[in-house]
């Protein structure tokens, strides 16, 4: 740990990427994956089921056409298979660690001296939180959700993984909605996002998101959001954006785009449908 202008140590992260691998390796987390689990068993099945229907046909000699389009579909369904089975490799963070190089990011962006409270908003199954507690040793954090089954996220989860990195007398998770957060304006020193407000369905205005996320950081305080503001049908123009919250009061903001390419994520993932025009957003209020 290094001291830095008066500020409490930040710890050294360049080892903690291997210390989180090898606990997911080993089991003793489970930080989820963002190609979850049951789809890949859903596309497993529907894989199967499809060759398993074009055997028989094949075995009846059936119509060509039947077996055209139905041999078209398996095609599909295999090659869709590979393909997100390629990218949950890639994102595992026992993998390609994809993921946890997005989350150093967000922290990396994070301009806190880790003295105070730190909100992160939409925690899933609690990895950036973790690794803002283990980067900022003098902090207590919070992480919010609306833990939903088809991400395979739980509460819980989040809590068995802060005991096993031993954070969780500094860390806590409870259940809020990013549109509305209860939290009174300036309640936390720091507050931090990755990927979560384009998903929101609360809130279809996703500039009000950030607006909320920032109505909670105190005066001064910092932040850093990543999500998909390249998108302009999400956000719209985000240089006009960014100066609007400079205008209304936000004293520093910076914006970063194409932040996939930053984490090194390949080309084969940075595509629409996968993993383009990721942003962040960072300073101070």
């Amino acid at each position: 740990m290094t001291e830095r202008d008066g500020q409490p140590p930040r710890t050294d992260t360049q080892g903690y990427a291997w210390a989180e691998a090898e606990l997911q390796r080993t089991g003793q987390v489970d930080y989820g994956n963002w190609v979850p689990a049951a789809l890949m068993g859903t596309l497993l099945v529907a894989s199967g089921i499809l060759l398993l229907v074009l055997s028989l046909l094949l075995i009846m000699w059936a119509n060509q056409a039947v077996l055209a389009v139905v041999g078209v579909l398996c095609l599909l369904a295999l090659a869709l298979t590979g393909y997100l089975e390629l990218c949950r490799r890639r994102f595992a963070f026992d993998g390609g660690r994809l993921m946890g190089a997005m989350h150093q990011l967000v922290v990396d962006n994070l301009d806190w001296d880790g003295r105070g409270e730190l909100l992160d908003i939409g925690c899933g199954a609690g990895a950036l939180t973790i690794r803002c507690a283990k980067t900022f040793p003098g902090g207590r954090f919070t992480g919010i959700d609306r833990w939903n089954p088809k991400w395979s996220h739980a509460r819980e989860q989040c809590e068995h993984n802060a005991r096993a990195e031993n954070v969780d007398d500094r860390v806590a998770f409870v259940d809020g909605d990013a549109a509305r957060l209860d939290a009174p304006d300036g309640a936390f020193d720091a507050a931090v996002s990755n990927f979560v407000f384009h998903e929101v369905r609360s809130e279809p205005d996703k500039r009000a998101l950030v607006r909320e996320a920032l109505r909670v950081v105190r005066p001064g305080g910092a932040f850093s959001f990543q999500d998909m503001f390249g998108h302009r049908r999400l956000y719209g123009d985000m240089e006009a954006f960014v100066q609007e919250l400079r205008d209304g009061g936000v004293t520093q903001i910076e914006y970063i785009p194409r932040t996939e390419s930053v984490a090194g994520a390949p080309a084969w993932i940075r595509t629409p449908w996968m993993l383009k025009g990721a942003g962040i957003i960072h300073g101070r209020k």
